[in-house]
């Protein structure tokens, strides 16, 4: 037995459809956001910052590690000169002063190379310390930025969640006011085609923007005013009004 429902019912259908339409436009709105693709830029310039910082903080580290050594190193040496310079005075062997000086010597040499390697190694230092400083403050840039722009978006989610709860609940008022049948239909026909209801407008299905051939305009018009009719373009639950030009 084919469908029934008042005209009025029928043309509630067109408001409930004009709410799932923003609806589903909020819900592209919600993922298309400027922002969403702003934060993944960001998000792509903070992971090659974290690579490029932990680069960096590795090599500073190496190279304090390096200075370290090299500083242990003059140490031990101004230790050893220290002990021959007290063993030099205390001396009264010609053999053994002899054999002192030569080591001091050779100390001294060995402590002129190795300040010349430290003092590059503390400029390596210097340079990783700068290198490093400004990484930190890009990323303190870019975290500042974040936030601005996640801030922004949660703004704007925030309207946009607002806007679809007061059309949820104007959509649930209107759906409580339809048969069950008949909501049933619509809610059926948009789920498989996309739209529920269509307007007939001057012979054009709003749904599908077409203009309805002769014979399905014989169609529509034999219908009764109650009747359930389909759209036979779009598929959705046509719609009769003054405007269809019936």
């Amino acid at each position: 037995m084919a469908l029934k429902a008042s005209p009025d019912d029928q043309a509630h259908l067109l408001e409930l459809q004009a709410i799932d339409t923003r609806l589903r436009q909020l819900d592209h709105r919600a993922t298309s956001l400027p922002e969403l693709a702003v934060l993944a830029g960001l998000a792509s310039d903070a992971e090659a910052l974290r690579i490029e910082l932990a680069e960096a903080t590795g090599g500073l580290e190496d190279a304090r590690l390096e200075l370290g050594r090299v500083e242990a190193d003059v140490a031990v040496v101004d230790a050893r000169i220290a002990r021959d310079s007290q063993r030099l005075q205390s001396s009264t062997s010609v053999k053994d002063v002899a054999g002192l000086e030569s080591e001091l010597s050779g100390l001294a040499k060995r402590k002129d190379d190795l300040e010349e390697i430290e003092l590059g190694v503390m400029e390596k230092v210097e340079a990783l310390e700068g290198a490093v400083a400004g990484l930190q403050a890009r990323r303190a840039e870019l975290e500042a930025k974040t936030a601005e722009v996640a801030a922004e978006r949660d703004s704007a989610l925030e309207s946009i969640t607002s806007e679809r709860t007061h059309a949820a609940a104007n959509r649930s008022t209107i759906a409580s006011k339809l048969p069950a049948d008949l909501l049933a239909l619509y809610e059926r026909q948009r789920e498989r085609y996309g739209f529920g209801a269509s307007l007939l407008q001057g012979g054009v299905s709003t749904a599908s923007g077409v203009k309805l051939n002769e014979s399905d305009m014989a169609a529509v018009r034999a219908a009764a005013p109650d009747d359930v009719i389909l759209c036979p373009d779009s598929n959705a639950i046509l719609v009769r009004t003054a405007e269809s030009g019936l």
